[in-house]
């Protein structure tokens, strides 16, 4: 039987501050060690470990 492949979530590039924390949220995405290589978040926004922007296009390659 082959093994299936989990789909992962994408993070968001932005935290929308929801009392529940969304699925996606990056802050719960990096708490819970589920944030794809590279990446970090500061002030509540999606960046890379170097601190440069996320666009979805190269999130999506990331992932």
């Amino acid at each position: 039987m082959p093994k299936k492949s989990k789909v992962r979530k994408l993070p968001k590039t932005e935290c929308c501050v929801s009392k529940s924390k969304c699925g996606r949220c990056p802050l719960r995405m990096l708490k819970e060690g589920t944030l794809p290589e590279g990446y970090t978040v500061k002030k509540r926004k999606l960046v890379t470990v170097d601190g440069k922007k996320v666009t979805k296009k190269k999130l999506a390659k990331a992932a």
